[in-house]
């Protein structure tokens, strides 16, 4: 029996991401949720890629995670313009922050 590699806790972490970034996943609630509480840890920790980004890359992330955090509190109806909008929101936000 071949025994499966350990993924990372980072490996992990980079495949949520890019679930929850690709257009074909059903985006939840709780999938924009667990993006936001990423972003807020990576920015919180002071992680080394969040300290390389520019002061205008900062606030164009900062703006995208206002917008994502204020569409969760304010949606109504979930529709597939909706959730793609919210992706772009996550995608503009965490830009910089995952290390490839």
């Amino acid at each position: 029996m071949k025994e499966q590699p350990i993924r990372t806790f980072q490996d992990q972490t980079k495949q949520k991401i890019n679930q929850i970034l690709d257009p074909t996943y059903p985006l939840s609630r709780d999938d924009v949720v667990w993006m936001l509480g990423y972003i807020t840890k990576k920015v919180a920790d002071t992680d080394p890629a969040v300290l390389g980004l520019s002061q205008p890359r900062l606030l164009k992330n900062f703006h995208a995670y206002a917008e994502a955090a204020m569409a969760l509190i304010h949606r109504r109806s979930s529709s597939e313009q909706e959730a793609e909008r919210l992706r772009e929101w996550l995608r503009e936000a965490a830009y910089g922050l995952q290390s490839d």
